[in-house]
């Protein structure tokens, strides 16, 4: 089904991402009218008839805006960073969905020494891209095992020596007796736009960005 030209199509997760964006919408006079969590649709409609939101996996929603499935999309800069932006205009830094990514290892494993002399480690993570780039820039040689959920269970059952993994509150980590060793960076959402929908749309599109930049207290 292709994007109809009046029509601005939202692109959002299920989720903790599509609850911090509910109030962001309501400050652009947005309300969504169906919860995700209730409703089978995908395509939920909004209390503007010229706006409707696509529910969507979070590792898609890059993909559904680059290709003009939608015109907007909210992902985390993980995301972003692993599944790269081609094509995507990133015009905020929402400040919703918080957290960070981290290495992790068991409580009873020496990461310091292992990361000091140099041997090889194997790290599970869903983030291999990051992880790469991560341990390529400490020098420290890393064989990379993707995996796509329960990451903890990874140094537990000796899979992996270590993990890199999203981090928000650390107690899932503590439960499963790992332990953060090294923070890699903050992870927070963000808005992505279609170019070519900026173009075509642009007077909808702009109030949108503007209603969001204004509620989370940024220059748009």
């Amino acid at each position: 089904m292709g994007s109809d030209r009046k029509m601005i199509t939202l692109a959002l997760s299920k989720g903790r991402i599509f609850e911090e964006t509910l109030p962001l919408l309501r400050a652009a006079g947005i309300e969504v009218l169906e919860d995700p969590d209730k409703s089978r649709k995908l395509i939920l409609p909004t209390s503007q008839n010229d706006v409707r939101v696509l529910v969507v996996r979070a590792t898609d929603v890059p993909t559904y805006v680059q290709y003009g499935g939608a015109d907007l999309g909210i992902t985390g800069k993980d995301t972003l960073l692993e599944h790269g932006s081609q094509g995507l205009y990133q015009p905020l830094d929402l400040r919703i969905a918080k957290c960070r990514i981290s290495v992790a290892v068991r409580t009873d494993f020496d990461y310091v020494s292992a990361v000091r002399q140099g041997s090889r480690l194997t790290v599970a993570t869903k983030y291999v891209a990051i992880a790469r780039d991560f341990f390529a820039a400490k020098g420290v040689h890393v064989d990379l095992i993707k995996l796509y959920g329960s990451m903890e269970l990874a140094p537990l059952v000796g899979l992996a020596d270590a993990i890199v993994d999203l981090v928000s509150t650390g107690n899932t980590l503590k439960a499963n007796h790992l332990v953060e060793v090294e923070h890699i960076m903050d992870i927070s959402s963000r808005l992505v736009v279609n170019q070519a929908a900026l173009k075509l749309k642009q007077a909808p599109i702009r109030r949108i960005i503007e209603a969001f930049a204004s509620a989370v207290g940024q220059e748009s």
